[in-house]
């Protein structure tokens, strides 16, 4: 009997463990070659190309200014607030807010107060997490306080912290960092708990000090946490400064709606209510950049 034939070593695309490509499957059946047969496989079809993303999200926003129209222009009729939504009127009302400049000033006194709500959320957060992460005891002791204030919604304390700090920017700092903290300091205990035990024994084995610990191992090791944490809070800390410059301050985004709601320029408060939006949109986006994990040096 006739030794058999050794199997041929396997290509690096049928290494163990490596990704399956889904249209090689498709293509390799009973009767067909597949990429370690003795024909080349046929590259894989393009189901699309980078362009049909933008090109759909285009489209939605085409149907959604078109619904807009069409439901503002049938109920305009009987409601003339709902008639100032038109589409048709915000150029206008774009340019009366443009002439008297309160848009980008307002814009950049609530992105202020959002970075200083951040900051103030980010350093109490990053060690509060630390601390739950690192230590059970400390972790079982805080548990129920924790848990109870961050089911409290931040403006809760509205009345509380325009009785302590007054009227300004501290209040809605204040609320901001309510808001921030708690996102930032559940991921960053999440990061610690999810640390490899080995890791930090082989750095002690080592000779390092806690401290040295703590900068060379926990914190890279961490940071994507901290990073969804801190976009976590960035989204929710946009949502709540709007109302919390409803407040008693005389700007800001928040105090220019009611301030075209008083004089009855509907429009003009749609065009803010859009700039928000649109705001958060570029500051998520901005978030996602700034925080991406670093590429590989070459």
């Amino acid at each position: 009997m006739s030794a058999p034939h050794p199997a041929p070593h396997p290509a690096p695309h049928d290494a163990p463990g490596a990704p399956i490509d889904l249209d090689d499957v498709a293509r390799t059946g009973p009767n067909r070659t597949g990429p370690t047969g003795s024909a080349p496989a046929r590259p894989a079809r393009r189901t699309g190309s980078r362009w049909a993303g933008p090109a759909w999200g285009a489209f939605g926003v085409l149907v959604t200014v078109a619904v807009w129209w069409a439901f503002t222009h049938a109920a305009g009729g009987a409601n003339t607030m709902i008639a100032s939504f038109q589409p048709e009127r915000m150029p206008g009302a774009v340019a009366s807010l443009a002439e008297r400049g309160v848009v980008l000033q307002d814009g950049l006194t609530s992105l202020w107060r959002l970075l200083c709500g951040l900051a103030v959320a980010t350093g109490l957060g990053v060690p509060l997490g630390l601390l739950i992460g690192s230590y059970r005891r400390f972790r079982w002791t805080s548990a129920p306080v924790v848990q109870f204030l961050r089911m409290v919604s931040p403006l809760s304390w509205a009345p509380v912290a325009v009785a302590l700090l007054g009227v300004g920017n501290a209040p809605v700092v204040f609320l901001v960092a309510a808001a921030a903290v708690w996102p930032i300091t559940m991921n960053t205990a999440a990061g610690v708990k999810a640390l490899d035990p080995l890791h930090l024994r082989v750095a002690e084995t080592l000779g390092a000090t806690p401290a040295e610990r703590l900068r060379t191992v926990v914190l890279p090791s961490i940071r994507p946490f901290v990073m969804t944490g801190v976009r976590l809070a960035l989204g929710i800390s946009w949502v709540v400064l709007v109302p919390a410059e409803m407040l008693g301050v005389s700007s800001g985004l928040g105090y220019e709606i009611l301030n075209a709601r008083d004089r009855l320029a509907y429009d003009e408060m749609l065009v803010v209510i859009l700039v928000i939006g649109l705001l958060g949109m570029a500051l998520d986006q901005l978030a996602q950049w700034l925080l991406r994990e670093p590429g590989p040096r070459r």
